[in-house]
């Protein structure tokens, strides 16, 4: 009885997670991404000075600076930012000619800008276009190696004058200099908003006709962004055959959708039914398996957290690794099969020996739980395009285990299997990638000009499940 005499109130307490379990005190690991950063290789000395400056100018106080003064210092620095773009695009795109990225087992400098340098892959994309651009354009290339043309500008160039059309004007006999001279001219000139025109005007005087027709479907493309809220941004390009049956479709399913006093905008609707439709075939389960597990939405919290009435806040942690409030686990689990996965404290949790050669589904998840995605160091593909590769070979004697299994992209399985090499360290909690020679591969640009790491500016993991108290 409680003290004024009523009865307290009944609430269920679910049986303690096991030691070991998934979200039961977990030991904190360093991030792999920090662990990965310990000492790359110190910057040449030409490079170093630069650094150096700029290390000095970005210290200086800008408190007493005059109008006049800040905007003389942002014009000074917008052509640093110039020539440093330039420099790097001029660098990049000559190491994809050398084919430099494979020394860190990368098929070319895009992927090695995302995976070393933290770049993303439009900024990458964009880097290496340009550096393409003033391989093919010597005059430009020579003015933005004085500061005098934007990274943006080289991308409006190589978006109209494309390779393609720049050997065909070779091709044709086409005076390309007088055309390298034109672009640069309006760049560095005093209409420097005409370049998309100048361009345009180029390419049809070297190609009045334009490309051949092709198949429709070819320029076909949809890119999904991933915030790091967990949401997502589309763009993309249809045909007009492949756009009205899209269109067709979700109109079907945001007119059924509709009902009296429905405020949504016809963009609102438009995305609702592009859910609905992935709802339907995702609970008809008539889509095709993907790496023996049939597709499906996965959401890891903590099972006090999914039975709590009170609501409580707690994060979940969706398959893609986004963190997401416990709600939208909890409205998931209305309609889903719940499994529990069960960390042992030995690590060894899920174990088949070696009755079986290929990696079951369950073992398969608890992998993607560790891991994410492909673990060579660098690369950022998804655990649906891994394999699960088996450190110690079936053949040779090694078990169908998580602890013996990782997740390798196709391309870097084929590495593993042809000198490289990827380790679990047990002591830092991530994985290492050694090349042929034996050296590790690191990423990161963050050292100092004498080679040391600079102090560890990555905050530690926070647990995957907060403590409660």
């Amino acid at each position: 009885m409680g003290l004024d005499g009523e009865a307290p109130a009944l609430r269920w307490v679910p049986e303690p997670l096991p030691p070991g379990a998934l979200g039961a005190d977990p030991a904190p690991a360093p991030s792999p991404v920090a662990a990965a950063r310990r000492r790359p290789e110190p910057p040449p000395d030409d490079v170093t000075a630069v650094i150096d400056a700029l290390l000095v100018a970005a210290g200086a106080e800008l408190g007493e600076a005059s109008s006049a003064q800040l905007l003389d210092r942002a014009r000074g620095l917008a052509r640093v930012q110039n020539l440093v773009a330039a420099e790097l695009a001029r660098v990049v795109a000559h190491a994809e000619t050398q084919e430099a990225a494979a020394a860190d087992g990368l098929s070319g400098m895009r992927p090695w800008l995302r995976g070393h340098v933290g770049a993303s892959g439009p900024e990458a994309a964009a880097t290496l276009a340009a550096g393409r651009v003033l391989q093919r354009m010597p005059v430009l290339g020579e003015a933005a190696a004085q500061g005098a043309v934007t990274l943006g500008q080289l991308g409006v160039v190589g978006r109209v004058l494309t390779a393609d059309v720049w050997a065909t004007g070779e091709a044709a006999g086409h005076d390309m200099a007088a055309a390298d001279q034109a672009v640069t001219d309006t760049v560095t000139g005093n209409h420097p908003r005409t370049l998309p025109q100048v361009c345009q005007r180029i390419a049809d005087l070297i190609d009045p006709d334009g490309p051949e027709p092709v198949d429709p479907t070819a320029g076909r493309f949809l890119r999904i962004t991933r915030r790091a809220d967990g949401s997502r941004a589309l763009r993309g390009t249809l045909d007009a055959a492949g756009g009205e049956k899209v269109e067709a479709a979700l109109e079907a399913i945001a007119a059924a959708g509709r009902c009296e006093g429905d405020l949504r905008t016809p963009e609102q609707r438009s995305a609702d039914a592009l859910v609905q439709l992935a709802d339907l075939h995702l609970a008809a389960g008539d889509l095709p398996v993907l790496r023996t597990v049939k597709p499906q939405l996965t959401a890891l919290i903590q099972l006090e957290d999914l039975a709590d009435p009170t609501g409580v806040a707690a994060t979940t942690t969706l398959g893609s690794g986004a963190t997401a409030s416990s709600l939208v686990a909890r409205q998931a689990a209305c309609d889903a099969d719940i499994a529990r996965i069960v960390l042992g404290p030995d690590s060894l949790p899920l174990d088949v020996g070696r009755a079986r050669r290929l990696v079951p589904a369950h073992i398969r998840r608890a992998a993607e739980v560790r891991d994410g995605g492909c673990v060579f160091t660098g690369c950022h593909n998804p655990a649906w395009m891994c394999d699960a590769h088996h450190l110690v070979h079936w053949i040779d004697g090694g078990a169908t285990s998580r602890e013996n299994t990782a997740l390798l992209c196709e391309r870097h399985h084929t590495q593993v299997h042809h000198g490289f090499s990827i380790t679990w360290d047990a002591d830092r909690g991530h994985w290492r990638t050694l090349r042929p020679d034996g050296t590790e591969i690191l990423v990161g640009p963050l050292t100092d000009t004498r080679g040391d790491p600079l102090p560890d500016l990555h905050t530690a993991d926070p647990p995957l499940f907060p403590a409660r108290s």
